[in-house]
């Protein structure tokens, strides 16, 4: 396997951070570059009587694109180790943006983490990793929340 970009999907969560550590772990051992991506959800615009946006929903999305750069610049240096990193924040749904910033990156690995919730939340909500897993043109590496490294 030739693993020369690595696209690893980051939110402010720990099986996000542990997605991170792999994905960086797996970039150091391939000699990889990595493309850290978080996807930022569309907020519901509020519409004013007059039909315009509400500034509210700009404020929030600044906000959101502020946020998101500092999280993957926070990821990067806690587990980067001087790997080439690429930051892709971008408003999408998150399994459809993951997809999409792959195949514009030209990902040979993608690497997410998954909260492995079962029952009625997944049934109704059903699993980014798990669709990323599906639509993906390449390989998908999902880091389970109850993952630990082993020394």
């Amino acid at each position: 396997m030739n693993l020369k970009k690595i696209l690893i999907a980051v939110d402010n969560s720990t099986c996000s951070e542990k997605a991170a550590r792999v994905g960086y772990e797996v970039a150091k051992t391939f000699d990889a570059e990595v493309a850290l991506v978080n996807i930022i959800e569309p907020v519901p615009a509020n519409v004013n009587p007059d039909l315009t946006l509400a500034p509210v929903f700009l404020e929030a999305y600044d906000n959101s694109e502020e946020n998101s750069h500092m999280l993957l610049k926070e990821i990067e240096k806690k587990y980067g180790n001087g790997i080439t990193t690429t930051y892709l924040s971008v408003i999408d749904s998150a399994a459809h943006g993951i997809i999409q910033q792959s195949d514009e990156y030209g990902s040979d690995l993608i690497v997410i983490g998954t909260y492995g919730r079962t029952g009625l939340y997944h049934f109704l909500m059903g699993s980014v990793a798990e669709h990323v897993a599906r639509k993906s043109a390449c390989p998908v590496l999902i880091v389970p929340n109850k993952y630990e490294e082993k020394d």
